[in-house]
């Protein structure tokens, strides 16, 4: 691909969790932004209500995001049901029944220029939700998007590093980025493809750094110990945001380069 020169920046930001999660995203995206100039926002928002499901009222906390993508937790607020069908920034994964609300993946303007698609895509390997083959809905939906659109962004959410690893070889050179997401923990394996397709296993999350997952350590603990069934109270303290910033060229969508981020949200006294 042929470069243009002109480069914007993205920030994608990993599973926010709690209300601890909602309030540093509010709290650092603008910081963020204009650290890394990075001109469009996308986070995953699944487990932003009480650690488990997603709702308007939460989402709206966070008005810095441009595009909210979820995962295995979309429905578990029940109000989520109603909700999704009036949110234009909002997708939930596309390799789910189509006789489910809400959309899969949508194509958006980007302030700074040019038109940003966003697709959501659920793993099928050790994922306790049925889905079809995100290979083959990825596929589909690339014929649909314009042409026009050069900046294309997948969130697979997914268990297997396998599975996610496999996917951006099979999307390289034909979307900008494929960035995992639902394991919690920020992975080392960022890079560029040879194709010009950014790609991490897992950006992270925005949530407790004392935690497991987000989730109170004792409890966590008992549970594994016990195997009884056992609540996971959200640590709301101490938060961390993981998230990875995308340079790509605006006039082929080729991906520059990936940059893994881990900030600290330190709230005002």
């Amino acid at each position: 691909m042929k470069l243009s020169g002109a480069t914007l920046n993205l920030l994608f930001i990993g599973d926010v969790v709690g209300k601890g999660g909602r309030k540093a995203v509010k709290a650092l995206v603008p910081q963020l932004k204009q650290q890394y100039m990075c001109t469009f926002v996308i986070a995953n928002g699944e487990n932003c209500a009480a650690g488990a499901g997603l709702n308007q009222s939460c989402l709206r906390e966070m008005d810095g995001v441009d595009v909210f993508t979820s995962g295995d937790h979309t429905w578990d607020r029940k109000e989520f049901e109603d909700e999704i069908r009036g949110m234009k920034n909002v997708v939930r994964p596309a390799n789910m029944s189509k006789l489910q609300p809400g959309r899969g993946w949508l194509c958006t303007r980007n302030p700074a220029g040019g038109d940003v698609a966003v697709i959501s895509l659920m793993g099928k390997v050790f994922m306790k939700d049925s889905a079809y083959c995100p290979f083959e809905t990825a596929e589909q939906i690339l014929t649909q998007i314009p042409i026009t659109c050069k900046c294309i962004v997948v969130d697979i959410h997914a268990e297997a590093t396998s599975e996610k690893a496999a996917l951006a070889w099979f999307l390289d050179g034909r979307v900008t980025a494929v960035l995992g997401t639902h394991t919690h923990v920020q992975t080392a394996d960022a890079r560029i493809l040879p194709g010009g397709t950014a790609f991490i296993s897992d950006v992270g999350m925005v949530g407790a750094a004392d935690s497991i997952l987000g989730r109170a350590v004792p409890d966590v603990i008992a549970k594994f110990r016990t195997g009884m069934p056992h609540k996971f109270p959200v640590v709301e303290t101490g938060i961390r945001l993981d998230a990875a910033v995308i340079r790509y060229d605006m006039t082929t969508g080729r991906a520059l380069e990936i940059k893994p981020i881990s900030v600290m949200y330190e709230p005002e006294s």
